[in-house]
């Protein structure tokens, strides 16, 4: 196993005490994808274990995965604590810091368009993450070297509103204007021009 981290020690899996006070759980599914990381990119971090107790403060999903991988040994720090407390709070801290974090999923789903589609999208480590292809496609791309578009100017230039005392008058206006007017009639054009279906645009 490649190992790109700094360490004072290998120590065999055997030796590693996890801490009794470690209130972080560890799914089987969190392991599965931490121990495809460590064969992919190599061991990254070692375990740190506390020279005032000589137990894990930090790794105990490292130590999991380790193990998930077969390996029988792993890269490990000692470190100094000046009390238990303070100890306590670095183990719990290590764990709970992390979580005040929010990725940037948009973002990264951006990233990913420069990497090509060899990246395999487990390796980033998000849970249940998805490619949307939305953030790879820029439909403003699909104009390019499209025909120059002028559209007529549809805005009317005036506008009258009419008022009708009774159905009677309006009959007559109808007439009038040489224009079939409904119950569902609310504008018209005079003279009358082509009314559009929307759905007839649908493709």
């Amino acid at each position: 196993m490649k190992i790109a981290c700094t360490f004072e020690k290998m120590l065999p899996l055997s030796e590693l005490k996890p801490h009794p006070k470690n209130r972080n759980k560890h799914p089987s599914e969190q392991i599965d994808s931490l121990a495809k990381l460590i064969k992919y990119q190599g061991i990254r971090h070692p375990i740190i274990v506390s020279n005032t107790s000589g137990f894990i403060v930090a790794g105990h999903g490292r130590l999991a995965a380790a193990k998930k991988l077969g390996l029988k040994e792993f890269p490990v720090d000692w470190q100094d604590f000046e009390s238990e407390e303070q100890e306590y709070a670095f183990l719990q801290s290590d764990n709970a810091i992390a979580l005040w974090s929010e990725l940037d999923l948009a973002g990264i789903n951006a990233d990913i368009v420069d990497f090509g589609p060899d990246l395999e999208i487990d390796l980033l480590g998000i849970q249940n993450f998805a490619l949307d292809p939305a953030e790879k496609f820029n439909a403003m791309n699909e104009w390019d070297g499209m025909p120059e578009f002028n559209q007529d100017n549809l805005k009317p230039s005036r506008q009258i509103i009419v008022s009708f005392k009774n159905d009677k008058d309006v009959e007559e206006f109808a007439k009038l204007i040489n224009q079939s007017l409904t119950d569902k009639t609310r504008s018209i054009w005079y003279p009358a021009v082509e009314r559009r279906v929307l759905k007839d645009q649908i493709y």
